[in-house]
């Protein structure tokens, strides 16, 4: 499955929960979802009783679609957490929020995931002076994630610290926003992560993939 191109309103639609794909916009009273409470379709008014397979799908496509990811990309994450000590479900949010383009958009250097991936295919970001342009890259304990010099001029990213140069930063991370650096002081707790508003059943997501 190749990386979804289409409105990525409708996706928060159809979840039920704004999964901030389009930064700031999320916040105002431009959100699609402010505007239609319910799942696009022509059947998406509809009161669906959903089982408990429904349930479990959608927590997966939640957590999913907001960090942007396709199918095959979460599986692997997924097989990959299930491979470590601990609970299935934290290792795989740990993983998914240590992942560069999170971080990224942690740092505030971009406003939502997706324009957080384009920087990075776009060779824009450093980890440890060497550009990294794989989006899915783990962070570590210690790692510097830097805007390169000659990208730092780019009015995107300016203007994102700009509007966020007050905004309170996760507390295992750390930004110098002067320096247009950030640095991974720490793996996140499960309680630290805050996709979808942290709001993620991952048990769910377990008992699915256990099937």
């Amino acid at each position: 499955m190749a990386v979804y191109k289409g409105p990525v309103c409708k996706l928060c639609r159809r979840e039920g929960v704004k999964l901030f794909l389009k930064g700031e916009r999320c916040l105002s009273a431009k959100c699609s979802l402010e505007k239609k409470e319910y799942p696009p379709g022509q059947h998406g008014q509809r009161r669906i009783r959903e089982s408990e397979f429904g349930k479990q799908l959608r927590e997966k496509q939640k957590v999913k679609r907001a960090v942007f990811m396709t199918e095959k990309q979460f599986r692997v994450f997924f097989k990959e957490a299930d491979g470590e000590e601990g609970p299935t479900g934290a290792n795989l949010l740990i993983r998914l929020e240590t992942r560069l383009d999170n971080v990224v958009q942690r740092f505030k250097f971009a406003s939502s995931i997706k324009q957080a991936r384009q920087l990075v295919l776009h060779r824009h970001i450093k980890v440890n002076s060497a550009i990294c342009n794989i989006p899915s890259y783990r962070v570590k304990e210690g790692d510097k994630i830097t805007i390169r010099k000659k990208s730092r001029k780019l009015s995107l990213i300016k203007e994102n610290l700009e509007e966020n140069e007050e905004a309170v930063i996760l507390e295992w991370l750390k930004r110098n926003s002067s320096k247009f650096s950030g640095k991974v002081l720490r793996e996140p707790t499960r309680e630290e992560i805050s996709l979808v508003g942290g709001d993620i059943k991952e048990n769910l997501i377990v008992e699915l993939y256990s099937k």
